[in-house]
């Protein structure tokens, strides 16, 4: 394959981030066209991005992949809250159900070289078992039973046997640890943007993110990287939720863990956050996942640390931390790691 003839498809290109990632690739010098679909047309500007209205729940994404002879698939399309989706039943429709037409078009495809999905690390899961780091070959301490992990599950089982089936198709699946920016519309960032924030009473979990230029980075050298595998990908270092939220200057409402899940309906309802049991897990026990493979073998390097993904989001909503709750943070880093001694965990 030439580098000049690549044509790479991007599923997802209704939503901001993959659309704006569709376009960064555009503008790549090697990179011959770039095809984004999606079944709703993108809002904003998407460059020299040639747009396909199609639904990749329908076998006619198989056409568009032979009319425009893609070799490089990205998956972006996978989707964590039901009501941006229309509802839970939607949601698992267009994760699983998408997923696998895409797989079974990409597997019919003679043109087809490498396929890149965006996943996610809430495929771990979140509980008071969990290892203080996740490397890519464990799994979650408890498989989960619905929602938006059991997709990512399903998702990945799926990727898994495309791959054995397809052995001359480079698989690269990434794990990505929560994104944040200031352009970033999520259930973490919906969480922070609440004016005081709901926690669970005896826990401060860990928490790592990754900086929103830094998905369009990785995402733009797995395309040019012919490195198959799955990669967990987060900035370097973790935060404390209690150090998060001080960064925001915020007050927070310590609940015990049932009352919490009454707060996040009444939010939920109210649409001004969507908790899911995967994120209330989350805002519980935390998670720490290995990035050390994403060094060695894929060659990646994010350029925000968690910390400063974190402070760029955090100017976002426009407070930041003083001088003295930054001082607290440091003396709060220095503190043995909760994963270690078991504070974390409550």
């Amino acid at each position: 394959m030439g580098a000049d003839t690549k044509v790479v498809l991007v599923t997802g290109v209704s939503r901001d981030l993959g659309r704006r990632f569709a376009r960064r690739l555009a503008a790549e010098p090697d990179v011959a066209r770039v095809v984004g679909v999606d079944a709703v047309p993108p809002r904003g500007d998407i460059g020299d991005v040639s747009f396909v209205r199609a639904d990749i729940r329908n076998p006619v994404i198989a056409k568009v992949i032979a009319k425009e002879d893609v070799d490089t698939v990205v998956h972006m399309s996978v989707i964590a809250t039901p009501g941006t989706a229309g509802g839970r039943g939607t949601m698992k429709e267009l994760n699983v159900i998408g997923t696998m037409q895409l797989l079974a078009a990409c597997q019919k495809s003679e043109s087809i070289r490498h396929l890149v999905v965006k996943s996610t690390s809430t495929v771990y899961g979140a509980s008071s078992r969990d290892p203080a780091m996740f490397t890519e070959e464990m799994g979650p301490r408890r498989e989960p039973s619905s929602g938006y992990a059991k997709d990512v599950a399903e998702i990945e089982g799926y990727v898994r046997g495309f791959a054995r089936r397809r052995p001359d198709v480079r698989v690269t699946t990434l794990r990505l640890a929560n994104v944040l920016g200031p352009h970033v519309l999520s259930p973490i960032t919906s969480y922070f943007r609440l004016p005081v924030i709901p926690t669970v009473l005896g826990f401060d979990p860990r928490l790592q993110f990754v900086h929103e230029t830094d998905l369009m980075s990785v995402l733009t050298h797995c395309v040019h990287t012919d490195v198959p595998g799955t990669f967990n990908v987060a900035g370097d270092g973790v935060m404390l939720l209690s150090q998060a939220v001080r960064r925001l200057r915020k007050p927070t409402v310590p609940l015990v863990r049932p009352a919490v899940g009454g707060v996040a309906a009444v939010l939920k309802s109210a649409r001004m956050a969507d908790f899911s049991p995967e994120q209330l897990g989350f805002l519980t026990f935390g998670r720490g996942i290995d990035t050390s493979r994403m060094r060695a073998e894929l060659g990646f390097e994010p350029t925000f640390t968690t910390e400063q993904a974190f402070a760029d989001f955090a100017a976002s909503t426009g407070r930041s931390a003083s001088p003295v709750e930054r001082v607290f943070d440091g003396l709060a880093s220095a503190l043995p790691d909760p994963a270690t001694t078991g504070a974390g965990h409550g």
